[in-house]
């Protein structure tokens, strides 16, 4: 079977890693995830990017195929993490006589990464904006630092239109999953991406410029159709604001009495109008949560105090959202404590420590256990939340 095409001169050679269990050793994939790499078959035959050593023997059958015994020229190098260039020590010493193509600080990485001691005749130093012509194919190269490596560049390619987005626009997922985009795109954005989105509003700011028709991630599907839908979802995640009205309604508790209260609260949010998501902090994973607070506009945080603390899994939850940069959203806060309640104010210190969040004047304390003299502050805590 032939390796599949993005266009007639441009092949996908990547492979699907169904194996995997934790990408990047703490996300979950159950549905896998796919390392991308493409050749360019022109006058010059260039190849875009390696992957994962996971996936190294299949990739190479791909790439084999694909040469058809030619030569390749070069191999650019869009970005250095190992998922993407685990085999660029490896395709330097099949072929003496490939050039690699990168940026100042993607030779300084290969120094780091690998004993691969390149010449400077095989290295083709790139700039903003530089090109290189393959035949009938012209790569352009733009800087993408911090989206999400310092020396991460995309490509593109001017005489089919198409942009190779490097880690932009990637999913979890193996290639043949169906399922909807946008879910693990968002994910995988949020908990890989999300710290930075300054650099990626400037990467969107040069994309703007281009006539792009197709867009070649080096993870999850080739994009081809209905662009500004995926290129819309980028604006809104890098700018910080929220995709959708709705609340976050995430809790920690240790008895099931902090979880009885949210699932109350949850209910008193969805009689007053509002789409609501209820996530046990306990039982799912923290890359879900982040996804989800990231996506509504409003976020309700219910935990339990801990050695006159915070209860670890809300704690983790709310440090990894600081890491992403969480910022500028309404949050509402309710605690439980038998004695000496402090989840609350463990909560509204790591909160303090995010940008324009609008935190609620109210906060629910719960004794041990909700009784219906709770009722009446759970009212007006959903009311103050859902003005915002």
């Amino acid at each position: 079977m032939s390796a599949p095409t993005v266009t007639s001169t441009i092949r996908y050679i990547g492979v699907d890693d169904k194996t995997i269990d934790l990408f990047e050793s703490q996300y979950p994939v159950p549905n896998g995830v796919s390392y991308n790499s493409y050749a360019i078959l022109d006058q010059k035959l260039a190849i875009l990017d390696t992957v994962d050593p996971r996936g190294t023997e299949q990739w190479l059958k791909n790439l084999e195929q694909t040469l058809a015994g030619r030569q390749p020229d070069y191999l650019v190098v869009s970005h250095m993490e190992p998922d993407h260039a685990g085999n660029i020590q490896r395709l330097c010493e099949m072929y003496p006589n490939l050039q690699v193509v990168g940026n100042a600080k993607t030779f300084t990485m290969i120094g780091q990464f690998f004993t691969l001691d390149l010449p400077d005749s095989r290295k083709v130093l790139v700039g903003e904006g530089d090109t290189l012509s393959l035949g009938a194919h012209t790569l352009q190269f733009f800087m993408a630092p911090m989206v999400h490596w310092p020396e991460v560049m995309v490509t593109y390619e001017q005489s089919e239109k198409v942009l190779f987005s490097a880690d932009g626009f990637g999913k979890f997922g193996t290639l043949d999953t169906q399922e909807d985009w946008a879910c693990e795109a968002r994910r995988y954005y949020f908990n890989i991406v999300g710290k930075y989105g300054g650099p990626v509003q400037q990467l969107l700011k040069k994309a703007a410029a281009l006539d792009i028709e197709i867009i070649c991630p080096l993870h999850g599907p080739v994009l081809r159709e209905n662009l500004g839908y995926y290129i819309g979802l980028y604006d809104t995640w890098s700018r910080y604001q929220p995709e959708d009205e709705g609340v976050l309604l995430a809790h920690a508790s240790i008895h099931g009495h902090t979880a009885k209260a949210a699932e109350k609260m949850a209910e008193i949010l969805r009689q007053k109008g509002a789409e609501v998501v209820l996530c046990d902090l306990n039982r799912t994973d923290v890359s879900e949560a982040v996804e989800d607070a990231f996506r509504y506009s409003k976020m309700l945080l219910a935990a339990a105090s801990y050695d006159a603390g915070l209860f670890p899994s809300m704690e983790a939850f709310l440090h990894h959202l600081k890491a992403k940069t969480y910022q500028n959203r309404a949050v509402a806060l309710m605690e439980n404590g038998s004695w000496a309640p402090s989840a609350g104010k463990c909560m509204k210190a790591l909160l303090g420590e995010m940008k324009n969040i609008d935190l609620c004047e109210q906060m629910v304390s719960i004794r041990s256990a909700m009784k219906e003299t709770d009722l009446p502050a759970m009212e007006a805590l959903a009311d103050e939340l859902l003005q915002k």
